[in-house]
């Protein structure tokens, strides 16, 4: 029976294994771009407190927040990595 569950298991190994590295390379790919993206809204966020708006540059700066490495990029990379370690346990299942 056992064996049954490793010969069913073994596609959805592969699929995982293959959807988690595209994912990474999107992930590493789009690292530099949003580092890009933040540092452009964080000037408009300087522009516009230097104009006298601080409701838009407070608006940007959580936007560029958001869009650096440390927000939503980040929280993509944990998601990426629990799809990583499934993977891995199913991996783990079939070679046991």
């Amino acid at each position: 029976m056992r064996l049954i569950f490793k010969i069913v298991a073994a596609p959805f190994a592969l699929v995982i294994t293959i959807v988690s590295l595209f994912l990474t390379f999107v992930l590493a790919a789009s690292e530099i771009f949003f580092s890009i993206a933040s540092g452009l809204i964080f000037l408009g966020a300087v522009i516009l407190f230097i104009a006298h708006e601080p409701l838009g540059g407070s608006a940007f700066l959580v936007v560029a927040f958001l869009v650096s490495p440390y927000g939503i990029p980040a929280l993509a990379g944990k998601l990426v990595g629990l799809l990583d370690n499934a993977g891995g346990a199913l991996r783990g299942f079939i070679a046991n």
